[in-house]
């Protein structure tokens, strides 16, 4: 309830981005994770091509979120996020419609691009929007993208059992919505003109090395936040021999972070530094993988149902205290990012993060899954835990590095909580 208590305390716009980041993580769950199969199995598609159409979505945003951050610097980042969810409408839509392979490229561009567009402009108009409020905003974003990431896959389960065209229609439908409700409330905010190019902008940005080196020293969180979508899931699945145990990780994920994120932000906004915070989180993050790797390569016992609560529980202590650690660092994190550079070039400096993360992540992954392979023909089971507490530690190590060497902004004055 005080949840939701202080969603209302915030604007309409806001509020509406909220429900906006539940959305967009709703219809691309429902949609992105059953692509692949439908690929190859409906489609019958082989694995390079399924390889070359799933990397194209992912390039597409990836690679253009630096892009996306200038034009809702320039443009305004209503405008651009209205635009990235009509484009996500028409991507999802062409997976529907076409099956043929240049309507289905189109379609990975299409919804790439999307991304790459709204997922900055939504952060730079939340910073613009939240006032001294960032963390707690930030907060309740991560609450509502969360719950988005879980209802997802089980609405895409339950529309697979129709065919994957009413997964895509639905996901289409969805993002379609959200176009309008954005266009219809999302109030249009003023654009401060550049006085730069676009490219003196992105000068400006990449040439801050204090920004960079944060960037860089938070590339763990985005390898270890992946895994509640990789290694995770397989952990469970292995220590329970039940393939229903990866749900169980996101769910209590979902109602942990439901129950806490407010509470956890609003406790520590005004107690510490946000580099102590953020170096906390991260720690946390790195000594989730901890539980998990103690059973790692035992195998799902052969009893019944309560042996396998038994051993999911090290998986599941593993996820919950990732997901505490991410509660903890990311609404700081996202509160930092505008702070280093000036106002008019929050998008661009939100679009930069993330093109670092995804590198980040896409880098991290290969890690892990390379761990996961070698560790499973070597007996070495541990190995992509502890590769992952590695991550974890080291991104901590200089987070509070940096913190010490001051470069990281100064943090505002606090500003009291009302209860």
């Amino acid at each position: 309830m005080k949840t939701w208590h202080e969603v209302r305390r915030f604007p309409l716009a806001i509020r509406l981005l909220l429900i906006n980041q539940l959305g967009v993580n709703t219809g691309f769950y429902l949609l992105i994770p059953y692509l692949a199969v439908h690929l190859s199995d409906d489609l019958g598609l082989s694995a390079a091509v399924v390889g070359i159409v799933l990397g194209v979505r992912n390039l597409s945003q990836q690679g253009l979120f630096l892009i996306g951050g200038s034009a809702s610097d320039r443009l305004g980042a209503r405008g651009v996020i209205i635009a990235g969810c009509a484009l996500r409408t028409v991507g999802f839509g062409l997976f529907a419609l076409g099956d043929g392979l240049t309507v289905l490229l189109a379609a990975s561009a299409l919804s790439g691009l999307a991304g790459a567009l709204f997922n900055p402009a939504v952060r730079a108009y939340l910073t613009l929007e939240a006032g001294e409020r960032k963390a707690e905003a930030f907060a309740l974003f991560n609450v509502f993208a969360t719950t988005g990431a879980l209802i997802g896959p089980l609405l895409g389960s339950a529309l697979l059992l129709v065919d994957f065209r009413a997964s895509a229609l639905t996901a289409a439908g969805i993002f379609a919505v959200l176009t309008v409700a954005q266009a219809a409330v999302l109030p249009a905010r003023e654009v401060t003109p550049s006085a730069n190019s676009v490219l003196g902008d992105w000068r400006e940005v990449i040439g801050n090395r204090r920004f960079v080196a944060f960037a860089i020293a938070m590339v763990g969180m985005f390898t270890m936040e992946n895994q509640l979508y990789l290694l995770l899931p397989e952990g469970a699945r292995r220590a329970t021999g039940w393939d229903g145990a990866a749900g169980i990780v996101f769910l209590v994920g979902t109602l942990t972070n439901l129950w806490l994120q407010l509470r956890i932000t609003r406790a520590l906004k005004n107690r510490g530094t946000r580099a102590r915070w953020i170096t906390a989180g991260l720690t946390l993050m790195g000594l989730a993988f901890i539980p998990p790797m103690t059973v790692a390569g035992a195998g799902a016992a052969h009893g019944g149902a309560g042996d396998a609560v038994l051993d999911a529980l090290p998986v599941l202590a593993g996820a919950l205290l990732l997901y505490l650690g991410v509660m903890i660092a990311q609404p700081f994190v996202m509160e930092l990012i505008p702070r280093f550079g000036r106002p008019e070039l929050t998008g661009t400096y939100f679009g930069l993060f993330y093109v670092v993360s995804g590198i980040a992540a896409a880098v991290g992954n290969t890690v892990v899954g390379w761990a996961m392979d070698t560790g499973e023909h070597k007996g070495a089971h541990w190995l992509p835990w502890a590769c992952c507490l590695a991550f974890g530690l080291a991104s901590a190590t200089g987070v509070a590095w940096l913190h010490r060497r001051r470069v990281l902004p100064a943090q505002a004055a606090p500003v009291p909580v009302p209860v």
